[in-house]
């Protein structure tokens, strides 16, 4: 039976303030409250309010037999709970439905797969138990910021106990193959990747208000007899898209909820399902192994990862933000944990692109790309100081890491001597109380010894 996989991502974009030279060492707050603010408020009503709230009424409408699955960034929840919890309160409405999965991303929407595996792999298990801490349920499917993906990363996802992935159905690397099956990471059979369907998911993400695209408009019915055309033999339907494009790309003028509401319908009448990631990866096999060599994404028509890192102010800001990870990685300190998050959002590097997509870019409080590398880089030379004071640049990363696992083992080793004398301390006072009883017994004898010498000699 053939199946449609819905999935939406959520992310916020943190706004960095205005940050000069001269204010390095001096100011260490990086961040435009009033633009994170607003901006969260205009999306949440614009578009995340009324979505999930259809999304909600279409699971009860159709009986439960709609599904979705939603993605949402660490730094997105944090925002939400911040300036929307309308929002939040939604979200757990339709964890309740049953009819929701949420998967696991990570925590800061960053490239940390591309450059850190230890640093991704720790933003990645935060995201996994915030996720169970707020819904209920440890995510068993993946997906990485922008749908980035690689044999490599699929290898390092498995590792940390996924069981499946949801990427790009790029043409460059599926060739002549069909996005609508079910395939498996190279290093790691048991990892099962769910490929994204570009034109369908882009024709309601991108092209669905468009008065000058051919197929405008585009109804519900259509739609599905889109996808009930494909080949039978071809069993899986993977929409992706970002939230925000119900109600911001695509306003709610353009009737873009009444045409969900009439997918499960429409998706019924020609015995099309919908089912979330896990349902999918638990019941079909894998026709095939996907073998993806260099990064792809969900990203402009090269499908790569050239959006962040394709000119020389990308890759400078990038290199110089991972040259302390080892650093962050290590250290306790609440704010720059925070911060290191922020600043690895992938918007930070997205605003420095000098690529002609056709598409206007939002730069937000930025000029030009070489704006926002300035901008950026000034706040991470503040951040670099903040992170060398803690560990002086003159230890390299070998030598801190080794040091600090020498004190971590002698914090341990402590720690245990520690209880071992309180366990001590606890038999000894309870000794003390019992040993004046055991004198106590001790004596008796000899007092009665005693009187029965002076009542001898007194019969004398």
């Amino acid at each position: 039976m053939r199946t449609i996989c819905l999935y939406f991502e959520i992310h916020q974009i943190i706004h960095l303030k205005r940050y000069r030279f001269f204010d390095i060492g001096t100011d260490h707050y990086y961040y435009d409250d009033y633009a994170n603010e607003t901006g969260m408020n205009e999306v949440a009503e614009r578009s995340y309010i009324p979505a999930l709230s259809t999304l909600i009424e279409m699971v009860k409408n159709s009986g439960g037999a709609f599904k979705v699955a939603l993605s949402i960034s660490g730094v997105a929840l944090e925002q939400l709970e911040i300036h929307a919890p309308a929002v939040i309160d939604l979200l757990h409405q339709l964890n309740d439905t049953g009819c929701c999965e949420f998967l696991c991303e990570p925590y800061s929407h960053g490239l940390s797969s591309l450059a850190n595996e230890d640093c991704f792999r720790e933003e990645v298990l935060r995201q996994r138990d915030k996720m169970k801490q707020m819904f209920g349920k440890e995510p068993k499917v993946f997906r990485n910021s922008s749908l980035i993906y690689s044999d490599e990363i699929g290898g390092l996802v498995a590792s940390m106990g996924f069981k499946g992935m949801l990427t790009e159905g790029a043409k460059h690397v599926l060739g002549w193959k069909s996005p609508h099956y079910v395939y498996h990471c190279n290093q790691a059979p048991s990892l099962k990747l769910l490929l994204r369907d570009f034109k369908l998911s882009d024709d309601i993400g991108l092209r669905f208000s468009n008065s000058e695209w051919p197929e405008y408009p585009l109804f519900a019915d259509k739609y599905i007899n889109w996808i009930d055309a494909l080949p039978q033999e071809e069993q899986v339907i993977n929409i992706f898209m970002e939230l925000s494009a119900l109600g911001m790309a695509q306003p709610l003028s353009s009737n873009i909820l009444e045409f969900l509401k009439a997918l499960p319908e429409c998706a019924k009448s020609k015995g099309i399902t919908f089912s979330t990631p896990t349902e999918i990866v638990s019941k079909l096999k894998s026709v095939s192994q996907l073998d993806v060599p260099y990064p792809m994404s969900w990203v402009d028509e090269e499908r790569d990862t050239s959006s962040w890192l394709g000119n020389i102010l990308q890759r400078e800001a990038f290199n110089k933000l991972y040259s302390v990870a080892e650093r962050v990685h290590l250290c306790d300190d609440r704010r720059i944990k925070q911060d290191w998050d922020y600043l690895q959002a992938s918007n930070n590097f997205r605003f420095m692109t000098t690529k002609n997509t056709g598409i206007w870019l939002n730069r937000g409080i930025y000029d030009s790309p070489y704006d926002a590398f300035t901008n950026y880089m000034n706040i991470l030379g503040d951040f670099i100081k903040r992170v060398d004071s803690l560990y002086p640049v003159d230890v390299d990363n070998e030598e801190l890491n080794s040091l600090l696992t020498t004190i971590k083992n002698q914090g341990e080793e402590i720690a245990e001597l520690q209880k071992e004398v309180t366990k001590w301390q606890a038999k000894a006072e309870k000794g003390a109380v019992k040993a004046p009883k055991k004198v106590a017994a001790k004596k008796e004898p000899v007092a009665k010894a005693t009187r029965k010498k002076a009542t001898a000699k007194k019969e004398e």
